[in-house]
């Protein structure tokens, strides 16, 4: 069973307990038969309430005892209409905690915890003879809620969609984007992210925001709305109700390259889920600061299906250099060196590399001037995996010959273009691409429009993904800086960094310290570069070379949405320091206090004299002794950034 995955508590593989009648998980009844029952994480900070016997099921959630979620209405709308949930019984509830931790093959940590309180509620709905459960978690860093349908008429439940909703407190600023336009910040009920036509044009056309969605309740409650799990089930995005968000599941691919708009498009108005199947998470990470969002970015993949590949032992995390036409076995090699000379884990082909170097080429074989296994020898040689692109034309045609013959040619993976998420069909198709490729021992990194959702969790070799206005786009300051506590905290983000690029409208420390702040365990570095352009003059690279891709332990140790942000991450015994601003400079004093004791030497990349273009601005390097009694004063130009390699004294 590929795709279709049950999620049971021995699948989950957690330590699972039956509970007692907890206090925080007591039934209470209100007036009119309406019970509420009410789950609180381990750590007593986050607390969810269920009501049911009203007109239809709703949840809601506090953290530290501020509001952070209102009563929201839950239920999936059938094929025809109705509500499942609504004038539902409930005719039973179990409780069950799970403790302990998991560690990922590579992340923003090296554990994550799976320390959650679980309620189960069971609903009969007679009028559709359907029996389904609602399943909603606890955490330290959040709410998780769910669907799963247990018994019905047939072996499979038509739907039309989803009506999980998120009213959050009137004053809420919402932070939202779609494709890879830009953020927009709203009030809950005019969400209309804007993007370019041409990039939705193939998609759902109306006010639809991509998820991850990021909620200042500006009553000290920072809320992302992210969704995990989601496997054999559409997509899903947020749309605005009158008095919150309401859950949107896809009709159409997102950016479907060379298709119409809706009107000549298929559209899957339905899909069909199978008994014992749940649902995607709809899961609510919490904080009361916008930098202590940043930190619970762990529950979104704790959420996923554990690892289904087996032994991922294989699977190397790191950097890459990509090489472009035109496409020359001599040129690839001279690539290779720069690679081994900046420690670089890996080396791209981008498009055109295969065939006859058309969009309809063969990728079984490469063009005439390139001798790829040549390459790939001398790569290896030098502990350097080649990494080929291919578009979804390609790879729809072939998957399984690919497969085998790029495993046979020693390929360390596949970045594949064009990919389409939306609709249940699309969704089961790049579940099935990356389970092929990582059966098969390869890498794969998705790019165009697709978001996270836990996936690196149940097939380890999916370490990055697009889906983010990234360095393609060149886009300002304030976007970068909005990034961190958006589409970063959900998942992986390949924004394909540049370099000292005419086009970066930001300072060369802003682009250094992004290596440090975007979590990616496959980043992409110099993108609209060669090597040539970096054989002299440029020193700070050594940061690029020294700073790795995953991470023992992360910390946000400032930060406000659009404004700046500050992050240190630790890799093994070094520690690394990114932080940004948008286009106001600004110095911040950063407590030191997560070094260990003992000495310790800071490398410092930092802004010098503002250029009168920002990537004109040179990096200045210092070095200085700190500890962990140092207040390290920051400072950063407008657009500007600062980049710190922490190394412990012998």
């Amino acid at each position: 069973m590929s795709r279709r995955i049950a999620l049971t508590r021995r699948a989950i593989g957690l330590s699972f307990l039956a509970a007692p009648i907890w206090q925080d998980s007591t039934a209470k009844t209100r007036g009119r038969g309406t019970k509420v029952y009410t789950l609180i994480s381990p750590d007593k900070k986050t607390m969810v309430t269920l009501e049911i016997g009203g007109a239809w099921p709703a949840w809601s959630v506090t953290h530290k005892g501020k509001p952070a979620l209102l009563p929201s209405g839950l239920g999936l709308w059938l094929e025809n209409g109705q509500l499942l949930g609504q004038g539902a019984q409930c005719i039973g509830a179990d409780r069950n905690t799970a403790t302990g931790t998991w560690a990922p093959p590579f992340g923003s940590s090296n554990t994550y915890s799976e320390a959650h309180n679980e309620l189960v509620l069971h609903f009969t709905d007679a009028n559709h003879g359907i029996a389904f459960d609602i399943i909603a978690r606890a955490y330290d860093a959040g709410a998780a809620i769910r669907y799963r349908v247990t018994k019905a008429p047939q072996s499979t439940v038509r739907l039309m969609g989803e009506r999980t909703e998120f009213r959050f407190p009137q004053a809420s600023l919402i932070y939202s984007s779609r494709d890879e336009g830009g953020y927009q910040v709203s009030t809950q009920g005019d969400m209309a992210p804007v993007v370019h036509p041409d990039l939705t044009n193939s998609s759902d056309h109306g006010n639809y925001a991509d998820l991850p969605v990021t909620v200042d309740t500006r009553a000290g409650v920072f809320a992302l709305v992210a969704e995990s799990d989601r496997l054999h089930y559409p997509r899903a995005m947020l749309t605005s109700k009158r008095d919150g968000l309401v859950t949107y599941l896809m009709r159409y691919p997102g950016r479907a390259t060379g298709w119409g708009g809706p009107g000549d498009t298929p559209e899957d108005s339905v899909f069909d889920i199978e008994i014992g199947q749940a649902t995607p998470w709809r899961a609510l990470l919490l904080a009361d600061s916008a930098a202590g969002l940043i930190e619970q970015t762990g529950l979104v993949p704790t959420l996923a299906t554990p690892n289904i590949l087996g032994d991922v032992s294989w699977v190397r995390p790191g950097r890459a250099i990509r090489i472009t036409k035109p496409y020359s076995t001599e040129k690839s090699l001279k690539v290779v060196d720069f690679a081994a000379a900046h420690k670089l884990e890996y080396v791209e082909y981008d498009a055109h590399w295969y065939g006859d170097g058309t969009d309809a080429s063969d990728p079984t074989y490469s063009v005439a001037t390139l001798d790829l296994a040549q390459v790939i020898a001398y790569a290896r040689a030098r502990n350097i995996g080649v990494i080929l692109y291919i578009d979804r034309v390609a790879v729809t045609a072939a998957r399984d010959a690919m497969c085998k013959l790029y495993q046979s040619w020693g390929v360390a993976g596949v970045k594949l273009g064009f990919m389409w998420e939306g609709r249940q069909s699309d969704n089961d198709f790049i579940f099935d691409v990356v389970k092929a490729f990582g059966e098969h021992g390869m890498l794969v990194n998705l790019h165009d429009n697709l978001r996270p959702a836990g996936l690196e969790r149940t097939l380890p070799n999916y370490v990055a993904l697009e889906g983010v206005r990234g360095n393609e786009q060149f886009p300002t300051a304030r976007h970068n800086v909005t990034l961190p506590f958006t589409r970063s905290i959900a998942g992986p983000l390949d924004y394909t960094i540049c370099y000292a690029n005419a086009k970066n409208q930001t300072t060369n420390a802003h682009q250094l310290a992004m290596a440090a702040v975007y979590y990616n365990p496959l980043t992409f570095l110099y993108w609209y570069d060669t090597p040539d352009k970096y054989v002299s003059g440029f020193p700070e690279l050594r940061w690029f070379d020294e700073c790795p891709t995953t991470w023992d332990e992360s910390h946000a140790l400032h930060g406000a949405i659009g404004e700046y942000v500050v992050m240190a991450r630790r890799h093994a015994e070094r520690w690394f320091l990114g932080a940004m601003t948008n286009e106001r400079g600004r110095q911040i004093t950063v407590d030191m206090s997560f070094l260990e004791d003992g000495p310790w030497t800071a490398e410092i990349y930092r802004d010098g004299d503002l250029s009168a273009r920002p990537f004109e601005t040179p990096v200045i390097i210092e070095t200085r002794d700190v500890g962990r009694q140092t207040r390290l004063d920051v400072k950063m130009n407008p657009s500007g950034g600062q980049a710190i390699l922490f190394t412990k004294k012998i």
